[in-house]
């Protein structure tokens, strides 16, 4: 398991800082928002592409990959009933991809819930539909057949269509039917969705590919009251190799403290489980 951090916590940092922090911090990887780049992916730039790839070599980084793929963009929405905007987010989806793939990502996170929102009109069969149709075609995109979609279940505090638990998105996954095509468990959503969250996570099995690690309180772990050591071994006992991001909402803390205490959090909690001699 390789423990990562998610680059909106250093959003206030140019991008060669943040890459800096990340590794000085220690973590394996980085996780890319792209609008801490752009509003669009289509004005990041060539040599900011660039500068990513060269930024991961010279700080010994991986790029895990994208999540809040849609956020702060305007105009698309995988389950609009108008087939022009569904169309227009779909070939944006494929761009993302792309950009995905071009800065050496493995993964993008599926999640921008107010852009799959049920809109007046659309019953929930129609954006099932629709949602797996756009996530077929993202993941056919040539040169992608090694990156990987991770459909996140989320709380209907931020969600109120679909893909609100680990098993819903298992069933997705499913239907869709491709082999870069999986789930991601969202801590943050995952203790208010699931029952029993570390079942959950073990009942996802081989379809979990990618794991965001926040407090309910929307903090990093160890800045709140979530277990993360049950956690932490049932990702063990599936023995999961992937990308464990921390994922943080609240950005009042001191983004160094913040994320230097969330990964020590996480060691122990992963040495606890019995993950780290």
């Amino acid at each position: 398991m390789k423990l990562c951090i998610c680059n909106e916590i250093f959003q206030d940092f140019p991008l060669e800082r943040q890459f800096e922090l990340a590794a000085e911090i220690g973590f394996a990887a980085i996780e890319i928002a792209p609008f801490t780049l752009a509003r669009s992916v289509h004005d990041i730039s060539t040599e900011t592409r660039t500068r990513i790839r060269e930024l991961a070599q010279a700080t010994g980084l991986e790029v895990a990959g994208l999540h809040w793929l849609l956020a702060q963009t305007e105009g698309y929405h995988v389950t609009s009933p108008d087939p022009e905007v569904r169309a227009r987010t779909i070939a944006y989806l494929q761009d993302l991809v792309r950009f995905g793939v071009e800065i050496g990502g493995r993964i993008a996170v599926v999640g921008s819930p107010a852009q799959r929102r049920l809109l007046p009109g659309v019953t929930y069969e129609q954006a099932w539909e629709w949602l797996r149709e756009a996530l077929v075609a993202a993941a056919e995109t040539e040169g992608a057949e090694e990156f990987t979609l991770c459909l996140e279940p989320l709380a209907p505090a931020t969600n109120n269509s679909l893909l609100f638990t680990a098993a819903e998105a298992v069933a997705m996954a499913r239907e869709i039917g491709r082999p870069n095509v999986g789930v991601i468990i969202d801590c943050y959503s995952g203790v208010r969705m699931e029952v029993d969250l570390p079942a959950a996570i073990r009942a996802v099995g081989p379809w979990l590919r990618h794991v965001h690690l926040n407090d309910r309180n929307g903090r990093a772990p160890g800045f709140g009251d979530t277990d993360f050591v049950p956690l932490m071994r049932a990702l063990l006992d599936l023995g999961y190799q992937g990308y464990a991001s921390i994922e943080v909402f609240d950005f009042s803390l001191d983004p160094v403290e913040h994320a230097t205490r969330g990964l020590a959090a996480m060691q122990e909690a992963l040495a606890a489980a019995g993950g780290l001699s």
